[in-house]
């Protein structure tokens, strides 16, 4: 079935579009960073795409051995490693890098108890002794900012802890001792430098109602000048679940944005807090890192129709994450195992990663928007030019193609045209891997395969602009993403060149 559609594009339209898809990316634990593939994901993602902060679980985890403690005389002590943050921190900044710093989970040798979360056993439960915590934070910033500077480190946002109204991320959800850890941190860290600005409760969607407006309650009895306040959005129902991989049904999207509209409401209804940046520190899909769905074009279409929506109310939002080296549930036995990262094993780019080129090449441009809908965001720039995304995501399995055509308000003359498209027939390195045979040890011939089936189909045109309005049609086939850029050519051909007469003698 193919759907068609024509647009008219006036030069002077509006439309609302924020677009902070750059802002920041989500990653695996922080001792994953110390990893050669780890980086090598991280470097493709930020030359291609350009990220400003990144956050990830597991800061004080024993894997990054920051707390120690020791025995002298017969009274215990404390004492700080940062070899390994060090190490870290220097990468982040040598991507171009700003951490968001997720301050979790807890160190076992501080921990008040035993629960703990994932293959790698974050303990998630709160300190036995808060002014320990308090002090080992306040050690974390004041080194930092003797290594990176007072003036850059204010900058690094904070985040205390991950998810605690779930039992597994914070014992029993226990939302009063969340509070408490809240409180005492907010404190630490402004007596460090007041300029800190500091954010929770990073809870996951559906609970606005309850944990948000129960932590702005809180504040407010406290007189916490919160900075800003964080939640997370996935958008999936229940996963089925089939050996190590899980397969899940996505929600209508209007649901998912109509409960960030929520969030949105909530925070406003406090004088105080009226406008606070909301920021998204998690996004995806699914929540979990085996759902074979973000491995798909489906949904690289889906996350282009999100990335023209989050930023209405919104900050930021991180998309979880940059890359596949993730161990939550153990070490993945094969490439495309449904992991949350724009990239897999070997440095390929899944689908999504385009989504997110294409996304950051309109918010690298001058453009003001000028047409969203559903499909398609059109920007058009101070010179006259004009880019934009289109995208058609169809989850069942149908052949649901769309048409748009586009007429441009443009002034007379030649045009360039150029057309990037990722969809199941152009770029789909999750179909050649199948077709391989589904190797679960990629060879190096195979990586190389499989990275060149990962771009994204390019096609250019010249058009003619006779009566000021120049047409281009967007073929969105199923589940398509489709970049765009039309800009005003003037040729100047070298003495001599006749590009005709090269091609046809």
């Amino acid at each position: 079935m193919l759907e068609k559609k024509t647009i008219r594009v006036d030069r002077d339209a509006q439309a609302v579009f924020y677009n902070s898809v750059d802002f920041c990316i989500g990653t695996g634990r922080m001792g994953l960073a110390l990893t050669q593939e780890y980086q090598e994901q991280l470097k493709l993602v930020q030359e291609e795409i350009g990220f400003s902060h990144i956050r990830g679980h597991g800061l004080f985890c024993d894997d990054m051995a920051i707390y120690q403690e020791y025995e002298e005389n017969g009274v215990k002590k404390v004492e700080y490693n940062y070899t390994y943050l060090d190490r870290v921190m220097d990468f982040y900044r040598s991507v171009g890098l700003r951490p968001f710093l997720e301050l979790g989970f807890m160190p076992e040798k501080l921990a008040r108890g035993t629960q703990t979360i994932f293959y790698w056993k974050g303990n998630t439960t709160p300190p036995r002794d808060y002014n320990i915590w308090c002090e080992m934070v306040q050690s974390l910033l004041r080194h930092l900012m003797q290594r990176y500077g007072a003036e850059e480190v204010v900058k690094w946002p904070i985040e205390v802890w991950n998810e605690p109204n779930l039992s597994g991320f914070w014992e029993n959800a226990d939302m009063q001792e969340y509070f408490r850890l809240f409180c005492e941190t907010f404190h630490a860290i402004k007596a460090v430098d007041a300029r800190f600005h500091v954010g929770g409760p990073a809870v996951c969607g559906g609970t606005d109602e309850v944990w948000i407006r129960a932590f702005l309650e809180y504040c407010r009895e406290q007189k916490l000048a919160v900075d800003f306040v964080t939640r997370h959005h996935y958008t999936i129902e229940q996963p089925d679940c089939v050996g190590h991989y899980d397969y899940v049904k996505l929600i209508d999207p209007k649901e998912g944005f109509a409960n960030l509209r929520t969030s949105r409401e909530i925070v406003d209804s406090f004088a105080e807090y009226k406008n606070l940046p909301i920021h998204i520190t998690e996004f995806n899909t699914s929540y979990t890192p085996k759902s074979v769905i973000h491995d798909t074009n489906l949904n690289a279409a889906f996350i282009a129709h999100q990335l023209s929506r989050l930023g209405d109310g919104n900050a930021s939002y991180s998309y979880w994450t940059f890359g596949d080296v993730f161990e939550e549930q153990g070490v993945p036995f094969i490439p495309f195992h449904g992991g949350f990262g724009l990239v897999a094993e070997g440095c390929i780019p899944k689908p999504t990663f385009w989504t997110f080129v294409f996304y950051k090449k309109l918010q690298e441009s001058d453009g003001a928007c000028v047409y969203k809908d559903d499909n398609l965001v059109v920007l058009r720039k101070q010179n006259g030019d004009y880019l934009g995304v289109g995208w058609n995501p169809v989850e069942e399995n149908i052949q649901q193609d769309k048409n748009i055509v586009l007429s441009l308000a443009t002034n007379t003359g030649e045009y360039g045209l150029l057309i990037k498209t990722v969809d199941e027939e152009t770029c789909n390195p999750l179909k050649v891997w199948h077709d391989l045979g589904e190797p679960a040890n990629l060879t190096n011939a195979q990586k190389k395969l499989l990275r060149q089936a990962a771009q994204p189909f390019v096609q250019t045109n010249r058009l003619e602009s006779t009566d000021a309005d120049i047409e281009i049609s967007l073929s969105l086939k199923r589940n398509a993403v489709v970049y765009f850029e039309v800009w005003k050519c003037d040729e100047k051909s070298d003495r001599g060149y006749d590009y005709k007469r090269a091609i046809w003698g």
